[in-house]
């Protein structure tokens, strides 16, 4: 049963408003109690001021040794109250007058206040008010005890103590009846609560079931389906949004994939084609000359480079998109690098009668994959010398620029289209397929410029296409000089 989110949600909220309403319940029980004690305490002084107001009026009137006994009696009776018991004691702690000295007004009363003056609890209190000018205090006796107040007074020029004790019976009762409607309230609310937060929970939850029960149902068949967004400003909302812009990657990811099938089974299809049509015209001639044989040989090998080229090729992107391609970082001189792979690239350009250029830099120490780098300026070169067309001419620049070095690739061919130039870094894109499949060329696959982006970008850089157009194209890279590229990337 605690497997379900309503279930738990419906728990925690109800032990939550029940600790609430219990520690609400305590508070209000203690205010109502101090309230009650403190309303208590007021009546008794007042009450303890009418008497001695009464009880000074009656002394004039009154005359002899027991002047005060009998004006007390009168006072007591003036201001008789149900549950309330008057006393007066000399300094000593004698007895002048109490409510026992009075008439009682039902038969318990008198037995009560008797109870109630003679109990050790009322004598405690009685030594403890000697030494205060007012007390108040508790004092056991009846059915839940007394409150006391205690206070000196001047008669005849000697001093006595008037005590008043008025029953905490009402007050007690009163408490009794706040707790039993705590006692029956609190459950009830419990209760309603509960229920009503169970039903709150399970609504407020139904979205997401559907959610579930919707992206349960997408698969590879219906990818394109999204999550319906009721409320796109509440939490559900962003939910629903951030799962359907999960399926919008996922899609693209798929999608991808699926483009890269395709086109690595299309690109991998020539070769192979080529390789089993050459093979199976050699084995069907029973005599051919040695130089036939070599022709034949010399297709089988110019194609299986070819293979071999796009499957490494293929095979360093997919390590690249897993992460599992580790860099192998050390200290060179970019200057130098770019340096070599001109050198190297000069006899494709000569080929060509391409003027190559380059204008170097001073030196550029970096720590950098060397061999990835020397790939990637290579595959550029590659790529400038491949559409540059003949008597053409090919820049490549290094210079520093803050703290980044940047290696420019100018070539003077006959541009990009504009439409075609966002999707030049594309796996497989070539933006002139027929020239692109020429065996004069090396019939490249449309993996180069992908693989040189993704090297720039394992070194925390970038690869551009800054410019393209009728005069020619130029690719930039964008290397940091200080720090060190990724262990892997992806």
């Amino acid at each position: 049963m605690l497997d379900s989110v309503r279930v738990r949600l419906t728990l925690w909220y109800t032990a939550v408003l029940a600790l609430v309403l219990v520690v609400l319940s305590l508070l209000t029980y203690f205010i109502f109690w101090r309230s009650t004690l403190q309303r208590t305490d007021v009546s008794l002084s007042e009450l303890s001021e009418a008497f001695l107001t009464t009880l000074d009026a009656e002394v004039k009137d009154q005359t002899g040794p027991n002047s005060l006994k009998l004006a007390g009696q009168v006072a007591i009776t003036e201001h008789r109250f149900r549950d309330h018991v008057f006393a007066i004691f000399d300094s000593a702690g004698n007895t002048v007058v109490s409510s026992q000295d009075v008439p009682p007004a039902s038969p318990d009363t008198g037995s009560v206040a008797s109870r109630a003056l003679s109990s050790d609890s009322f004598q405690r209190f009685l030594d403890a008010s000697s030494r205060s000018e007012r007390l108040f205090g508790k004092v056991r006796g009846g059915e839940d005890g007394y409150r006391a107040f205690a206070r000196h007074f001047s008669s005849a020029g000697k001093t006595y103590t008037l005590v008043i004790l008025q029953s905490l019976h009402a007050q007690e009762e009163m408490l009794e009846e706040v707790t039993s409607t705590f006692a029956w309230v609190i459950p009830i609310a419990l209760l309603l609560a509960s229920v009503g937060g169970y039903f709150l929970a399970r609504k407020s939850l139904a979205p997401v079931v559907a959610m579930s029960s919707q992206a349960g149902r997408i698969g590879a068949a219906n990818l394109h389906e999204r999550l319906a967004v009721q409320n796109d400003r509440d939490e559900l909302g962003h939910l629903a949004m951030s799962f359907n812009s999960l399926l919008d990657r996922l899609s693209q990811s798929f999608e991808r994939q699926q483009r890269f099938m395709a086109d690595a089974s299309h690109e991998l299809r020539t070769p192979v084609a080529i390789l089993r049509g050459e093979a199976e015209v050699a084995l069907s001639q029973q005599t051919r000359s040695l130089e036939e044989y070599r022709e034949s040989l010399g297709v089988l090998h110019h194609e299986a480079q070819r293979l071999t080229h796009i499957v490494e090729d293929l095979f360093t992107l997919t390590r690249a998109d897993a992460g599992q391609y580790p860099l192998q970082p050390r200290d060179f001189y970019l200057d130098e690098l770019v340096g070599e792979c001109v050198h190297s690239a000069r006899t494709l350009a000569l080929a060509k009668k391409i003027s190559l250029n380059f204008e170097g830099a001073t030196e550029s120490p970096i720590r950098a994959d060397e061999s990835l780098l020397r790939r990637m300026i290579l595959n550029l070169l590659d790529n400038a010398i491949k559409y540059t067309p003949e008597g053409g001419r090919v820049t490549v620049t290094c210079r520093r620029a803050a703290d980044q070095y940047i290696v420019s690739i100018a070539d003077t061919g006959g541009g990009i289209a504009v439409e075609l130039q966002p999707r030049i870094f594309e796996r497989f894109f070539r933006a002139d397929k027929a020239r692109s499949r020429a065996e004069n060329d090396g019939g490249g696959a449309g993996l180069g410029l992908s693989i040189s982006r993704w090297i720039a970008e394992a070194h925390h850089g970038r690869l551009e296409l800054t410019r393209s157009d009728s005069l020619g194209s130029t690719f930039t890279a964008h290397l940091p000089a200080a720090s060190s590229p990724s262990v892997s990337s992806g």
